[in-house]
């Protein structure tokens, strides 16, 4: 008989994409699990900047940006879905009108709340603005980990909020004790 795999809680992890993984959004992606139950999973991708700095998107909504330290920080492809919305992945969690709490310290918001906090200086100490998410229904992430199209290891806030983005993926190989660039190469060769 075959184990339950539904009965695993992915969220605080990172999911690894695979070198084989043929979907060009999640290609040589990190991305990190907010929440994975039995209806499904929601993760944001932390290592894909897109072309676009937290100033211009604060134009582009009409907000403003008094806190200059960090109007070049870039936003971020969060995945594939609502890719028109945006959504603050943070630390410490704080008291925002939309915010699913990841863990004690992590929480993914999506309310204007945040932003206009960020607009003047008050917002979280620790922040990666994306725009859109990676949604999985029900058994489809369980499914894909059967496919072998992700490696999963326990997220390190670290690796999010401190390195620059093309040091994310590298860095979390590592905590499988794995090298990227070496796992791409007998991807090849099968």
């Amino acid at each position: 008989m075959q184990p339950r795999m539904s009965s695993i809680d992915l969220t605080h992890h990172f999911l690894i994409a695979m070198p084989n993984m043929a979907d060009p959004y999640f290609a040589r992606t990190l991305t990190y699990v907010c929440e994975h139950n039995d209806q499904g999973a929601l993760g944001i991708v932390v290592n894909r900047p897109l072309d676009m700095t937290l100033q211009a998107l604060f134009e582009r909504l009409s907000l403003t940006l008094r806190a200059r330290e960090i109007a070049g920080a870039p936003i971020y492809f969060g995945g594939p879905v609502q890719t028109d919305r945006g959504f603050v992945l943070h630390a410490p969690t704080g008291n925002w009108h939309s915010t699913l709490r990841v863990r004690d310290l992590i929480g993914l918001t999506t309310s204007k709340d945040i932003l206009e906090a960020l607009g003047r200086g008050e917002g979280p100490d620790r922040i990666l603005v994306t725009l859109g998410y990676a949604g999985w229904s029900a058994g489809q992430l369980e499914h894909e980990l059967g496919q072998n199209a992700w490696l999963t290891v326990e997220a390190r806030d670290a690796i999010i909020f401190d390195l620059p983005a093309e040091e994310r993926l590298p860095a979390a190989m590592e905590l499988l004790g794995l090298d990227f660039a070496r796992l791409a190469d007998a991807a090849g060769h099968a």
